[in-house]
């Protein structure tokens, strides 16, 4: 494992169409390269961000088929860099799409690939329903995928709110996770810093968090503000929520020894019983009821 990981992370303005995509992708790649960095970080819908669905269904494909992901390869292999895609839609078995992501190895090589698994099926007051799960299949399965720089952890965007998730990546060793994403403006206002350091305080490992920003072709607007949080909750890189940026920067990755081991909450969790206290209406006393077990591996 190397000490450190420079990494390249991208705020993009997705288009409605592939070959606009691909045109930013190859630029910040070969600004990556040109920064001599050794891994560039795409957001969410780097690829595709088309709500039209006739537009939409006419475009995406399987993977092999996708031209981003295509490009992304081309991208790894001329320039020597791993390629972290962020995420672009392709054909799902059911008829929906996948909101997929791939790691690219520096000859172009797919090492992993990693499948949206919570839906941004949400209600905002004032605002229609969200309904990703209309257009998309979640994915069923966390990945972790080993590289020089320690494992990796692959997430998308809604992932976020689930700490669970992270909390077993972080049992798995990893020392850096990904959330490429594209916040709406209500929940990147209110949640979105908060929720990526609580994860990379509570797991003691760095957050690369690529994101959407502005006005999109297909009528979206997102926040923006594309962090990289440290093992301690640093916020190391803001790109703010105005327009496209890229940043590159270095992640000492002894920094995520160093957290744990200060604060050694991954081997300090304990199993415990969970009991419901209910009121019984008869008595008006408080009875104990197991609801389940529960607990960390170590």
């Amino acid at each position: 494992m190397t000490d450190t990981l420079r990494v390249s992370m991208v705020q993009m303005t997705s288009k409605n169409i592939h070959s606009e995509n691909v045109r930013s992708l190859r630029d910040a790649a070969k600004q990556a390269a040109d920064d001599g960095a050794d891994m560039l970080a795409l957001p969410e819908a780097a690829g595709l961000m088309d709500r039209d669905k006739d537009h939409a269904r006419a475009q995406i494909a399987e993977e092999a088929d996708d031209p981003y992901i295509t490009a992304c390869r081309g991208e790894a292999a001329r320039h020597g860099i791993w390629i972290h895609s962020g995420s672009c839609p392709i054909k799902a078995p059911d008829g929906r799409y996948l909101n997929h992501t791939v790691l690219i190895d520096p000859t172009g090589k797919i090492t992993a690939r990693y499948d949206k698994i919570h839906l941004f099926d949400v209600f905002l007051d004032g605002r229609k329903a969200t309904g990703e799960s209309d257009r998309y299949a979640p994915g069923s399965e966390a990945v972790v995928a080993d590289s020089p720089f320690g494992p990796l952890a692959l997430s998308i965007c809604y992932d976020l709110r689930f700490p669970h998730m992270y909390r077993d990546y972080a049992l798995a060793g990893s020392t850096v996770m990904f959330i490429p994403s594209a916040f709406t403006v209500p929940t990147g206002r209110a949640h979105w810093e908060v929720l990526l350091r609580a994860r990379a305080i509570e797991n003691g490992a760095f957050v690369i968090a690529a994101a959407q920003v502005g006005n999109h072709a297909d009528g979206r607007v997102t926040w923006g503000h594309s962090l990289i949080v440290s093992p301690w909750g640093d916020v190391l890189a803001d790109l703010g929520g105005e327009a496209e940026g890229q940043v590159t920067l270095d992640l000492p990755l002894d920094a995520v020894v160093a957290a744990r081991r200060q604060i050694p909450n991954l081997q300090n969790a304990r199993d415990y019983t969970f009991r419901h206290l209910k009121a019984d209406a008869k008595e008006n006393t408080a009875r104990p009821e197991q609801i389940t077990s529960t607990g960390a591996t170590t």
